[in-house]
């Protein structure tokens, strides 16, 4: 069991690490880049295409790698999401922020993918970008917001983890199981009055 647990430890945190890792580095690095050596707009724009064109398959690994993780440790610890006070709210808070993590990378990919189009300069190319719902200028500037969104969500995660980490210790999991014991406490003697009046 441990084995599956470091295995399953390991998917969650470097998957998270790199996913958090990639985007900050594309924001701040990969797209600063591109800005400074870009003679102009669309020179620029290829610049930053080609380079997340490169992380787009490493990033999907390392998203997967977590939520395979995740979804493991979840199963895992489903007795502590239970039984342990604070540790269902922390899952849930973490479960909203992957799906927002997950649904901005994505959007940020299609952005992505709509500036890479219509900065191609090949007809072909011209007329995929001209089929797609938004405008260049819109999927720049929504762009320009998501890029710094990912990481923001991830590092979220991050910071969540290490209360995670924080609720495993043997006091801290006493101490929430006690206190979940006590608010339970009140509805087990109602139901327990309940049954011997009925």
């Amino acid at each position: 069991m441990s084995e599956r647990h470091t295995v399953l430890r390991s998917l969650h945190d470097v998957g998270l690490a790199a996913w958090f890792g990639g985007s900050l580095m594309g924001a701040v690095g990969l797209n600063g880049a591109a800005k400074e050596q870009g003679a102009d707009w669309q020179r620029g724009a290829r610049i930053a295409s080609a380079g997340w064109s490169l992380w787009a398959p490493v990033g999907a690994v390392a998203i997967g790698a977590h939520l395979v993780g995740s979804g493991g440790l979840l199963g895992a610890n489903a007795a502590r999401v239970l039984t342990q006070q604070g540790v269902a709210a922390s899952t849930l808070a973490k479960t909203a922020l992957t799906g927002a993590a997950l649904a901005a990378t994505v959007y940020g990919r299609v952005l992505g993918k709509k500036i890479e189009l219509a900065s191609s300069g090949t007809p072909q190319d011209a007329d995929k970008a001209e089929r797609l719902p938004i405008d260049t200028a819109q999927a720049e500037r929504h762009l320009s917001y998501v890029q710094w969104a990912v990481p923001a969500l991830t590092c979220g995660l991050i910071v969540l983890n290490a209360i995670h980490g924080e609720q495993q210790r043997p006091a801290q999991q006493l101490y929430g199981m006690l206190r979940r014991a006590r608010t339970l406490a009140p509805y087990v003697m109602s139901i327990h009055r309940w049954r011997r009046t009925h």
